[in-house]
């Protein structure tokens, strides 16, 4: 009895840290990042595909990383002071060293077209749901690409805020009207204010408005993760950059609100389509070198624990 007791006290110490181990990688971190209009960060990433273009290339170089946790861009306790905190010219790796590369002053980033005064449908992709308010912010007329993104780039106001909107196949869609005195290049930049954490998300998606000088352009493709024929959730959709479609001028709605008839992950991207942004299925419900799925998770910690049963039924037979 005692030898048995001893060996079934060691099959749970061995099962123990696996249990652990396997738990801790299922809920660890990793949030979001928009993936239409195509965020620096995403594109750039290795599920975003264009990792190959000059400006990525460029961007990782100096980042002296690649861009891997895509969706973990965020600084703690800023609390709505991000004018203060976020140092002019860093804005788009949020003042954090590990995502540098993204403050790079260029014109080549992938991009997406759209429309002035056009509907924008955001989608934000996201691997872990969080209350918060989404402050959408477009540079002001006369902006240069050539420069470091400063906040005096950008009005006092966002041109649309929306606060806790439904995370629906493994992105938040948002919905608001485009500014309609912009043209050529500009860049969308996005805040998202965590109020279920102590968090802040910044992000830079390139945009260039159709009908101006800045729009014959090269304005690249990305495809998300997750997209039809893809091997494994974790594998990204490598297909060479294609120039976007300009947008058609939809009615939009005075305010930004979450878009209510956005399609789920699967069913298509009719309403992203019309609204002229990237055709991009989201990262659904997964982390950039995050931890697995819950599936997963389950598979492993129930292979430890018939292990450890396992071990205790042979050894209750030999006593």
């Amino acid at each position: 009895m005692t030898a048995y007791r001893t060996a079934t006290a060691a099959a749970v110490a061995l099962a123990a840290p696996l249990l652990l181990t396997t738990w801790a990688a299922g809920t660890a971190s990793a949030h979001g990042a928009p993936t239409s209009p195509v965020s620096r960060v995403y594109a750039c990433s290795p599920e975003g595909g264009s990792q190959g273009t000059a400006a990525c290339r460029a961007a990782i170089a100096a980042n002296g990383s690649p861009f891997t946790a895509w969706d973990n861009l965020r600084v703690a306790g800023v609390g709505g002071r991000d004018r203060s905190v976020i140092p002019d010219g860093k804005l788009c790796s949020g003042g954090l060293p590990a995502y540098k590369g993204l403050d790079l002053a260029r014109a080549d980033f992938p991009a997406t077209r759209l429309t002035p005064g056009a509907a924008l449908n955001m989608k934000y992709s996201s691997t872990i749901a969080h209350t918060g308010t989404f402050k959408l912010y477009l540079t002001k007329q006369g902006y240069s690409p050539a420069r470091p993104l400063k906040w005096s780039d950008l009005p006092e106001k966002p041109f649309a805020t929306v606060t806790d909107p439904a995370l629906v196949g493994g992105a938040y869609r948002i919905r608001a009207t485009l500014p309609s005195d912009r043209t050529g290049r500009q860049m969308l930049f996005t805040i998202w204010q965590n109020s279920s954490t102590t968090d802040t998300y910044y992000s830079c998606s390139d945009v260039v408005f159709s009908g101006a000088s800045g729009a014959s352009e090269p304005v690249q493709k990305t495809t998300a993760p997750g997209s039809a024929g893809s091997g494994s959730a974790g594998k990204s959709a490598k297909k060479s950059p294609e120039a976007t479609r300009p947008a058609s001028r939809t009615p939009s709605p005075t305010a930004a609100s979450p878009s209510a008839d956005s399609p789920s992950a699967g069913a298509g991207s009719a309403a992203v389509q019309a609204a002229g942004t990237d055709d991009l299925t989201p990262a659904a419900e997964r982390t950039s070198g995050g931890g697995p799925a819950l599936p997963m998770v389950a598979g492993v910690a129930g292979a430890a624990l018939l292990l450890t049963a396992g071990v205790a039924v042979v050894l209750r037979r030999r006593q």
